[in-house]
């Protein structure tokens, strides 16, 4: 099999370890590799590299980081790369037709769907918070659309009921780093077969925003309890009780809860119904919802338990969580 001269293109911890996976692989030359430019981070607001920039540097691999590729001269710069395909995986940047074009096969993507379900940003994120059984990696060839380009190869994954965003992505990232080298063999043996997308099956997984991270108590607690697996650890869910907003890690429904605790007024959702521990348990719209690991602003996350060791005043029963819908 020839060598392909590879440009790689990606930003966060889930692209770097594709990148990781092909230096291992040693099968292709990557001639250079893209990244978006560094920004402050930490209490010393020092400028960091992004993990895919780190993996290149540490391998001696010529890393650009232009603030576009729309300019001519930054799209000069990638030709003169002479590279004969590009990997993009979560490089955070529009590719203009001129850039999709300029590799002798293209660009390609590793997506985090099951495509065409979950075009988008946070596909990882919002196939947890709809429910969804399965989910998985497409390697898609690029085209101007957003995550419309023709399929090269499908991996279907499992989403287990223990899954978090953080634990699902890390299992995806391994069976991306396999279907990607496959993906590159199929180019080089000309034998690989593109699949068109189904456009009326097409779903959008938005970008994930901080206002959203609030709990809503009115919603079911199957609802939140799949959003707060989903947020952990990208975005975590959160709600303010006593002027005191609490990160929530972990949690789950608890329907039969209500049935054995007597409660002789109506109760607002949000509100505790007990805590001990098993975690605290909250009224929602329907249901409720035990919450199991917390944060306290300032402090560690820690189990429902030991929280109670110190906050059991703060979280008994009949005190109330202000979320977005309250």
């Amino acid at each position: 099999m020839n060598p392909l001269r590879l440009i790689f293109a990606g930003t966060p911890d889930f692209a770097a370890a594709q990148l990781q996976a092909l230096i291992d692989n040693g099968q292709h030359n990557i001639v250079a590799v893209y990244s978006q430019p560094d920004r402050k981070s930490g209490r010393g607001k020092k400028l960091k590299a992004t993990p895919v920039k780190q993996i290149a540097l540490d391998n001696n691999i010529a890393v650009y980081q232009p603030t576009s590729l729309k300019d001519q001269t930054a799209q000069q710069q990638l030709h003169d790369l002479e590279a004969d395909l590009m990997v993009v995986v979560a490089y955070g940047m529009l590719l203009p037709q001129q850039v999709l074009d300029i590799p002798q096969y293209g660009c390609i993507n590793i997506h985090a769907s099951l495509l065409p379900r979950w075009r988008g940003a946070a596909p990882i994120e919002r196939a947890i918070e709809a429910g969804d059984k399965e989910t998985g990696i497409t390697i898609m060839q690029m085209d101007k659309g957003l995550d419309t380009g023709d399929m090269l190869l499908k991996k279907i994954l499992e989403i287990r009921s223990s899954d978090t965003g953080d634990s699902l992505r890390e299992r995806m990232s391994s069976i991306a780093a396999a279907a990607l080298l496959k993906v590159l063999e199929q180019i080089c043996q000309v034998s690989v077969r593109a699949e068109v997308q189904n456009a009326q099956l097409a779903t959008y997984a938005n970008k994930l925003n901080k206002a959203e991270a609030e709990l809503d108590w009115q919603q079911s607690a199957q609802m939140l309890a799949l959003k707060i697996r989903a947020f952990n650890a990208s975005n975590v869910c959160y709600s303010q009780l006593q002027g005191e907003r609490i990160k929530i890690w972990l949690a789950e429904p608890a329907d039969n809860v209500a049935a054995d605790i007597a409660i002789t007024s109506p109760t607002e959702p949000g509100t505790i119904l007990s805590a001990d521990k098993t975690g605290i348990q909250v009224t929602c719209g329907t249901g409720v919802l035990r919450l199991m690991r917390l944060q306290f602003p300032g402090g560690k996350q820690l189990s429902a338990v030991d929280i109670l060791n110190s906050k059991a005043a703060l979280l008994q029963a009949g005190k109330q969580f202000q979320g977005s819908g309250s």
